[in-house]
């Protein structure tokens, strides 16, 4: 039988994955350890009840997109923003946002630019879409050498620029100065700048400050980490109301299904358990990170829910393996490009990030 055969440059693709063990402890995937109250449970029930299933849902998804524009007063607030819901675009999790940005800005023939390390499915869905990926690199504190970036951009300007902040996987936050250029360089060159929030609510400052209807900026969020609805698969943008308009061209009807946005609404009564949650996180982050620092490992600042860190003598791949036999799962990096030897642990419940913690110990002594 003749078999149709995939784009050449597909070929030799490799799908994205995270590898899934069966642990006592899993803290490899930045999930929230704690699902959302059970009233948020009960108001998506007496949603799915209510579901006329015969119907199509709202295609513009108007109400989330509403609630989601008042859920953020101060973006662009600066440059006279105000936030509305065609300043918002919702979709089936941050990758389909992100995946549509590029079916729309890049694609076959244009360039997309990256600083590596980053977040893999930026590279990854750029080329899927056909564009070419140029990376800019990091210096060795993982922060954008923004001095650096303006040379390469200006001498070769791609047409959608990647940023991650808090970056993952070394949770690094960009200063806003860099920000801030970066975004003036994506006005006077024209090309479209992205910084992917997805751990936005556990960082320090937001890049939606940058935000205005006249700047070439959008910032993307999830709902899978601070809402606790990895299982939901919802994210959304923020941007110029003209970037959500070339977006909605590109994207499938009806994309975003009735139960979905009324999960979405749901969440949105429950800012205060998010916040709270979001507090925990960060406190436990800082046990983490000084607990580390006393077992003698490298570790990198983090403004998110997870933290990078070298063990003592480099050697992640051992201590990995130590970690898993003593059923704890953490994410393997250790081979990556510019994280040798390094791993990266989420942020779990009080009880998970101790067993973490005294499994680590055991296999450092």
């Amino acid at each position: 039988m003749a078999r149709p055969s995939i784009r050449d440059d597909l070929a030799l693709f490799a799908s994205y994955h995270s590898p899934q063990v069966s642990v006592d402890v899993r803290l490899n995937t930045n999930e929230s350890p704690t699902p959302p109250p059970a009233e948020f449970s009960e108001a998506v029930a007496r949603a799915a009840a209510a579901t006329e299933w015969h119907r199509y849902p709202d295609r513009a998804a108007g109400a989330l997109r509403s609630r989601l524009a008042g859920l953020h007063p101060d973006a662009g607030a600066a440059a006279g923003l105000e936030l509305a819901a065609d300043h918002v675009f919702v979709a089936n999790g941050s990758n389909e946002v992100l995946q549509t940005i590029l079916l729309t800005f890049a694609g076959a023939g244009r360039t997309v630019a990256t600083f590596e390390p980053t977040y893999a499915l930026h590279a990854h869905l750029a080329k899927i879409s056909g564009a070419r990926v140029i990376d800019g690199g990091r210096g060795d504190d993982f922060l954008i050498d923004v001095d650096a970036a303006e040379a390469w951009l200006r001498a070769e300007p791609p047409a959608v620029v990647f940023t991650c902040s808090p970056n993952n996987p070394t949770g690094i936050v960009e200063p806003p100065a860099t920000l801030e250029r970066l975004a003036d360089l994506a006005d006077e060159l024209g090309f479209l700048l992205v910084v992917d929030e997805a751990y936005g609510q556990f960082a320090p400052w937001s890049a939606e400050a940058l935000l205005a209807e006249d700047r070439n900026v959008v910032v993307s969020r999830t709902y899978s980490k601070t809402w606790a609805m990895a299982a939901a698969r919802i994210g959304y943008l923020l941007a110029p109301t003209w970037v959500v308009a070339e977006l909605e061209k590109v994207v499938l009807p009806y994309h975003l299904d009735a139960l979905k946005q009324a999960a979405g609404l749901a969440a949105l009564d429950f800012v205060d358990d998010m916040e709270r949650r979001v507090a925990e996180a960060v406190e436990e982050r800082g046990r983490i990170e000084a607990t580390l620092l006393d077992l003698g490992c490298t570790v990198w600042p983090s403004g998110a829910n997870f933290v990078l860190f070298r063990p003592p003598a480099g050697d992640g791949d051992r201590v990995w393996q130590g970690l898993v036999d003593r059923s704890v799962l953490v994410r393997n990096t250790a081979s990556w490009p510019h994280l040798e030897g390094c791993l990266r642990v989420t942020i779990g419940t009080p009880d998970e990030n101790s067993r973490f913690l005294s499994a680590l110990e055991e296999v450092l002594t």
